[in-house]
């Protein structure tokens, strides 16, 4: 029976210490999980301050700039259009006026 109890010791014995080395080699990990992790961080925050806001304000910038020149060339369209769209009846106005001023005998300025 102390065979027995001897076998079993030694299991025991191996099987703790395989699981203190888990333990160390999880703990381990952890550890440098937690360094890469904090590298990144660092890595992000320092290629958003250095590249990406520089790189965002330009984008900002050249958005304004095409916001202004799509809102002025919309201010020209309409002005085109209603210039176009009026010029038939402004036409047909001064000749009327014409027209009129030829019938009563005067002269048109």
């Amino acid at each position: 029976m102390n065979e027995q109890l001897g076998t079993t010791n030694l299991f025991l014995g191996i099987m703790a210490a395989v699981s203190v080395l888990q333990a160390l080699l999880l703990i381990g990990s952890g550890v440098a999980i937690y360094l890469v992790y904090r590298r990144v961080t660092t890595l992000v925050a320092t290629v958003e301050a250095n590249h990406v806001a520089p790189a965002m304000a330009r984008v900002t910038a050249i958005l304004d700039d095409v916001k202004h020149v799509s809102a002025t060339v919309k201010g020209e369209t309409v002005r085109v259009n209603v210039r176009a769209r009026t010029s038939r009846l402004i036409g047909l106005l001064r000749g009327a006026r014409v027209a009129i001023e030829t019938m009563l005998g005067s002269t048109p300025a």
